[in-house]
């Protein structure tokens, strides 16, 4: 079996700053090979979620170069991305339910118009059943917990069949029991998919275990590795320097 060396996501050498602001980060290369279980931690302020964005080409770098599958970020023919962003939520008067959300999400692969074909339904389905809401995809997603809230944006993402599918705090606001069950969940869908993972985080204790590989970023990156090899002191990324 043939197995891409072309990286998922590589920076190389990739500065870039707020307008107005100090730089945000400084010569950060990175290089994630493709089906990997990334966790990206670091304190508030310190660049994380700033690398995710540039990865994902939301955001351009001042300087060095940016990759996704070997292209720039949004070039046409690059692998699909899946993204859920920081604090997704809906409106909490909103009455759409789990199936309309993950069905949303299946519009950035077949476009706004006309009704869902026959692989758009079944993808949907997937979807839904993959994060275990199979028998609540008809539930107003308000009524959900916030864990499972969480699973059904995580579906939402799926059902537009990702290679990579990059995660922006995705706890925040969850109980620690849900934290493991999302990280099994997400650890479950990278061995079944073969999806590339990017996990952002200040806190990385629920995905310690699951995780292949752990960057701390303090404006640059001060750490990469496997969690076992992480130096004690740097399990709170609020002591990273």
């Amino acid at each position: 079996m043939h197995v891409s060396t072309t990286p998922a996501v590589e920076l190389e050498d990739v500065s870039f700053a707020y307008r107005g602001g100090p730089p945000a980060l400084e010569g950060v290369s990175l290089a994630v090979e493709q089906g990997a279980f990334v966790g990206i931690a670091g304190p508030n302020g310190g660049g994380k979620t700033t690398l995710l964005r540039l990865a994902l080409g939301l955001e351009r770098p001042a300087s060095g170069r940016v990759l996704v599958f070997g292209r720039p970020p949004g070039t046409r023919g690059t692998p699909r991305v899946g993204y859920l962003a920081q604090r997704a939520q809906l409106a909490s008067g909103t009455p759409v339910t789990v199936r309309e959300l993950v069905e949303a999400g299946r519009l950035a692969v077949r476009g706004p118009f006309g009704p869902l074909r026959a692989p758009d339904r079944a993808a949907v389905a997937d979807a839904i059943e993959r994060v275990g809401l199979g028998d609540r995809a008809d539930a107003p997603l308000r009524t959900l917990s916030g864990g499972m809230q969480q699973r059904a944006f995580i579906a939402k993402a799926l059902a537009t069949e990702p290679a990579l599918l990059a995660l922006d705090e995705p706890t925040t606001g969850v109980d620690a029991e849900s934290q493991e069950s999302l990280a099994v969940l997400l650890a479950e869908l990278r061995s079944e998919l073969g999806v590339t993972i990017l996990y952002v985080s200040h806190e990385f204790g629920a995905v310690e275990h699951v995780v292949s590989r752990l960057v701390l970023v303090r404006r640059r990156i001060v750490f990469d590795g496997a969690p076992s090899e992480l130096p004690a002191m740097w399990h709170d990324p609020s002591h990273v320097h």
